[in-house]
């Protein structure tokens, strides 16, 4: 089966219609109810979203998700001031935890994305506030129209693409198009809920 051929909704246990990723595990489903494409933008979320993300790269979501609680743990919850602390001996430790995502590059990579961010809200600047001139930048994004397959989903958009280069401009690790996009995504700066999905709908 070409993935033209399968389906771009599928049905779960309950009878309700989701989006073809959230098939197969109640963790999928549940982070795809509950939180994809839901707007909690304080700066703590916001992180760990860009962050989580930034583990992603190369990897299935649903990795990430089994080992969120642990990256949780691990990173102080993801609070920027908490991990900007976070010294050599701290990266040692963590590249040796099994129960997390040990890639020191992108461990590295957050631990110092969490000290410029710090640095950034010294000067007043936030990554609520950078998505938000992204956004603005690119109305034409906010025209298109709801995906109704999964092919209508883009892997990246002009919002993303101008996020992505401010925040390396600015310093950023492990940022490009496609992860600042899948950031957007999670952090309901837009639906990709396809029409007929459940939780577009609410």
């Amino acid at each position: 089966m070409t993935e033209d051929e399968e389906p771009d909704l599928v049905g779960g246990q309950d009878g309700a219609m989701r989006c073809w990723w959230a098939a197969g595990t109640p963790l999928l489903e549940r982070y795809h109810d509950t939180e994809w494409g839901r707007g909690r933008r304080d700066e703590t979320t916001l992180f760990e979203r860009l962050s989580l993300e930034a583990f992603q790269a190369g990897l299935s979501w649903r990795i990430v998700l089994e080992r969120r609680d642990a990256l949780k743990e691990a990173f102080c919850g993801f609070e920027p001031e908490a991990v900007a602390r976070f010294t050599q001996q701290d990266v040692e430790r963590l590249v040796v935890d099994r129960r997390i995502i040990r890639n020191r590059a992108k461990i590295v990579a957050i631990v110092e994305n969490a000290r410029l961010l710090v640095r950034l809200h010294d000067r007043g600047v936030h990554l609520h506030g950078r998505t938000e001139a992204a956004i603005d930048q690119a109305p034409e994004d906010r025209c298109a129209p709801p995906p109704r397959r999964r092919r209508d989903v883009p892997t990246t958009t002009r919002t993303s693409i101008l996020l992505a280069s401010d925040l390396r401009r600015r310093g950023w690790r492990f940022i490009g198009p496609t992860t600042a996009y899948a950031y957007l995504q999670a952090t309901g700066w837009v639906d990709d809920h396809l029409v007929g999905c459940h939780a577009r709908t609410r």
